[in-house]
């Protein structure tokens, strides 16, 4: 038989609010969707500000999307943007999109996307407004993931460096620990952990400098973990 079927994936750069430095990691998330066959950037190429972008969308294999600013001040990539995913969205071709920009005004659009039952991934930094962050199935802050990366090679493969999981999160983690189903002795499993914490944000792991759940939960001292028989991981709630 052929390969797997891989579902057909868009990516949309607000090239306004978005640093090509992080598009290697970016494209390497998205292959989790599938193939990223789509990719456009948009901007006002006249920009100076989009040099860095303008250097690379041909070796990256993205289509630039020229739009000029119309009223001073003002850009009409938003709008852009926003109009050619719902036209993709409609065409029934694409099974999962990434939006890379750090503006809010894409919290409907990701919104609008999910409700017909597609993953939308948000790429953006540590400023990105928590409305879009929260519209998205998953946000990852690339400036972050970019570090740990980088990180990572100096240390020449060797652990993860921890970043500080904030309370927030923690509680996050906790609650969904609490509501998921436990053996006699505590223990849950860390998929069904996991699954009850993404429903209820789009928080990722590579955001706090985790390549994965398991990871960020064995660095909190919260929580221990147990691998059972098949490689199964269960965690279990110490405090």
């Amino acid at each position: 038989m052929a390969d797997e079927y891989l579902h057909n994936i868009a990516l949309l750069i607000d090239a306004d609010n978005a640093s090509p430095a992080g598009i290697d990691p970016v494209l390497t998330i998205l292959a989790e969707l599938g193939q990223v066959n789509i990719r456009r950037a948009y901007g006002n190429w006249r920009k100076p500000a989009l040099k860095g972008w303008a250097d690379i969308v041909h070796h990256y294999g993205i289509e630039p999307q020229q739009q000029f600013d119309i009223t001073k001040g003002k850009n009409a990539t938003d709008m852009k943007m926003t109009i050619d995913a719902m036209d993709l969205l409609y065409r029934g071709r694409v099974h999962g999109f990434g939006i890379m920009s750090s503006d809010s005004d894409f919290m409907p659009l990701a919104m609008r996307i999910r409700q017909d039952g597609y993953p939308v991934y948000g790429f953006g930094n540590s400023r990105t407004p928590e409305a879009f962050r929260q519209a998205c199935t998953r946000f990852i802050d690339v400036d972050a993931l970019v570090k740990g990366e980088r990180q990572a090679t100096e240390n020449n493969g060797g652990d993860v460096p921890s970043t500080k999981v904030d309370e927030d999160l923690l509680n996050l983690l906790v609650d969904a620990y609490n509501a998921s189903k436990r053996d006699e002795n505590g223990f849950a499993k860390l998929v069904e952990v996991g699954q009850r914490a993404g429903n209820r944000s789009s928080f990722d792991t590579r955001s706090y400098g985790y390549p994965r759940l398991l990871d960020m939960i064995e660095a909190i001292p919260n929580f221990t973990t147990e691998r059972r028989e098949g490689g199964q991981v269960w965690i279990k709630r110490l405090r």
